[in-house]
């Protein structure tokens, strides 16, 4: 009914009532960009992740395949080729660090590199979960608000009916809508997200395997056997994998 709708609701209600409702309008906008938003970046990254497999291992040198993936400092591929490289270089150099052979230490420098890029991934999965887990209480809270004015207004008449109960708890329940209607989509993209990030961590994980390989053994061929060193950048690789699932 007209009288119980969402207009009647900002007509009727106080200032806590409208902060409540501009608040949960302003969740469910961020929640959408930042859905939205990820699920471009992760089709984006999709796509840099297949350009990588064709020109990067394609190019007749490191060099040429880094200038094949672009220039965009937000391409994670070329961040790793890059971190691969230069790790290469230092590889036969003394460090501060101690005594790492080459093969420790390229592993070392690209799961770095892995894990910073996969930390970029993560960005707004904490807003979304956020917002999924806080609005139906942030709509409770109106209703609650709205449940206690109508139980001022029946001490105030002295009358226990409908009529006095019925339009503030009605208008009240709206609020509770609400929320369910800002948190159902924030959860369902809190997975969408989550499962897209997961997907392109796999994909960076194993093309920063073929970079460790191909820096120590000169082939990118997965059936090379890896050497401890890079048994566990792998193993580390895996569990910075499943923190994103």
């Amino acid at each position: 009914m007209q009288q119980y709708g969402l207009i009647n609701v900002w007509q009727s209600g106080d200032w806590v009532i409208r902060f409540i409702l501009v608040f949960l309008f302003s969740m469910s906008i961020v929640s959408w960009t930042v859905t939205i938003a990820k699920g471009f970046s992760n089709r984006r990254l999709k796509r840099l992740g297949l350009a990588a497999q064709k020109r990067f291992w394609a190019a007749r040198s490191i060099d040429g395949g880094i200038e094949a993936l672009g220039n965009d400092a937000n391409n994670p591929y070329r961040n790793l080729a890059i971190a691969a490289r230069e790790a290469s270089e230092q590889k036969d150099q003394p460090m501060l660090q101690g005594d790492r052979n080459g093969s420790e230490w390229v592993a070392y420098c690209v799961r770095n590199a892995l894990d910073e890029q996969v930390a970029h991934l993560q960005n707004g999965l904490a807003v979304l979960a956020s917002i999924g887990s806080t609005s139906p209480f942030v709509g409770l809270f109106g209703t609650v608000w709205g449940i206690y004015h109508a139980l001022v207004a029946i001490g105030v008449s002295g009358q226990v009916g409908l009529d006095h109960v019925a339009g503030p708890v009605g208008e009240a329940l709206v609020t509770t809508a609400i929320g369910l209607f800002v948190a159902i989509p924030a959860v369902l993209g809190y997975n969408y997200v989550a499962r897209g990030n997961k997907n392109v961590a796999q994909k960076l994980m194993r093309f920063s395997y073929q970079l460790h390989v191909f820096h120590v053994t000169g082939s990118k061929s997965e059936r090379t056997q890896p050497t401890a060193a890079s048994s566990a950048g792998s193993a580390d690789c895996k569990r910075v994998g499943a923190l994103t699932a």
